[in-house]
């Protein structure tokens, strides 16, 4: 029904590192190149935390977006913007928040999560319960069908899914509804009407997923027909009232193999991290200081990579030869802990060299960053204009 896109966003928390990049950002880079992407700045998000002391927010969003920059996300495929600067989430979330029952929020189960995690924190408000209802406002406002996440989220997008069936079956009615359906079928050629009648029949009747994904592509190539139209044939289609709210699926990221430092998974609240633009010397200071095999005491005695930190850095930035050199001469005492660590700082640096050069353009010139973020949070409050048309008309607040 409506085109392929992909949405996601980030917290403004500071400064990202690799364990972002391999995790989150070199996945983005591939996405942007086979979807429309719009990738933005989650600075409410940051809010359901840190109401009481916003300071900062602001300044960690432009330094996240030039790390986005540096990492590879291309202004010219992707559409970079900043949450707040689009105020129709706002508007979608409180108009989603009339319709949505409580015990869903409290259902979510990263609510408890993070309450746990922040038990110092007064999360007793509002803002933290609704935040899920957010996260889906912020898909549901493009009318996203492609949302990366790690396994750990896919329960957000599920939760999506039931709000936009929730949506779409309360206020997706309208007075004539099937004779509309019928209508805009007469404006169909006879081959198209009839490939459509037969996959609504086989999904309604026998669940047959595969010839839902044909109906709606079947929408999708017909160029001629009226939005309005559009969104009466899918949600026939699908056996509701129009399809005002997209149903997003997902798009399963791996889970970032990263490891920090001390050879746990790279994380700022373990203090294990190397960002994306640290500098060279700072890079060689923390690989050079990092923790090695234990049982490793003096130059000669054998090591165990299996025991290192170092060797799960090998390998993420040594090739096979590098890593058969250095698992040999740990083995045999052959190299000391300073010659394994060596190409590791090598394969960092190799790595930030193109996003330190990337990020130094805007550094330079922050205009251009300001620009590429104005036109971005253009382009999406015309997108999300859109949706929010279809919404208030669909709620009896157009007043037109």
């Amino acid at each position: 029904m409506y085109a392929e896109r992909v949405l996601s966003g980030m917290r403004p928390t500071g400064a990202l590192h690799l364990g972002h990049y391999h995790g989150v950002l070199k996945n983005w880079v591939r996405l942007q190149h086979d979807y429309p992407c719009l990738f933005f700045v989650a600075d409410w998000h940051a809010l359901t935390t840190q109401y009481d002391d916003p300071r900062g927010i602001e300044q960690a969003s432009w330094d996240m977006l030039i790390d986005w920059l540096a990492a590879g996300v291309d202004p010219e495929r992707a559409t970079l913007f900043i949450q707040s600067q689009v105020p129709e989430h706002a508007e979608l979330h409180l108009l989603m928040s009339m319709m949505t029952p409580l015990g869903w929020l409290e259902r979510v189960p990263t609510y408890k999560d993070q309450q746990e995690k922040l038990a110092g924190k007064d999360l007793t408000t509002y803002g933290f319960l609704g935040y899920p209802l957010l996260m889906s406002a912020d898909i549901l406002i493009y009318r996203a069908d492609k949302v990366p996440v790690g396994e750990d989220q896919i329960p957000h997008v599920e939760f999506t899914r039931e709000l936009a069936r929730r949506f779409n079956h309360m206020y997706g009615f309208e007075s004539g509804f099937a004779d509309k359906v019928e209508a805009a079928l007469a404006t169909l050629n006879s081959k198209n009407r009839r490939s459509y009648k037969e996959a609504r029949t086989r999904f309604q009747q026998n669940g047959d997923k595969e010839a839902l994904a044909r109906g709606k592509a079947l929408l999708g190539e017909i160029a001629d027909l009226s939005h309005e139209d559009r969104e009466r044939l899918a949600g026939s289609l699908e056996g509701t009232g129009k399809m005002i709210l997209v149903e997003p699926g997902y798009l399963l990221t791996e889970e970032s193999k990263m490891p920090g430092l001390d050879g746990q998974k790279m994380s700022k609240s373990y203090g294990n991290t190397i960002t994306l633009r640290e500098s060279e010397a700072s890079v060689a200071k923390k690989v050079r200081s990092m923790p090695t095999d234990t049982q490793r005491v003096h130059r000669t005695d054998p090591g165990d990579p299996a025991r290192c930190p170092v060797w799960q850095l090998h390998q993420v930035y040594s090739d096979t030869v590098t890593r058969e050199w250095a698992q040999q001469g740990c083995k045999t005492a052959g190299i000391g802990c300073l010659d394994c660590k060596q190409p590791v700082i090598d394969g960092i640096l190799r790595e930030q060299a193109p996003m330190r050069e990337r990020a130094q353009i805007y550094l330079d010139q922050p205009a251009l960053l300001r620009d590429i973020v104005a036109a971005g949070c253009d382009k999406a409050r015309q997108l999300a204009g859109e949706t929010m048309r279809d919404v208030r008309a669909a709620m009896g607040l157009a007043y037109r």
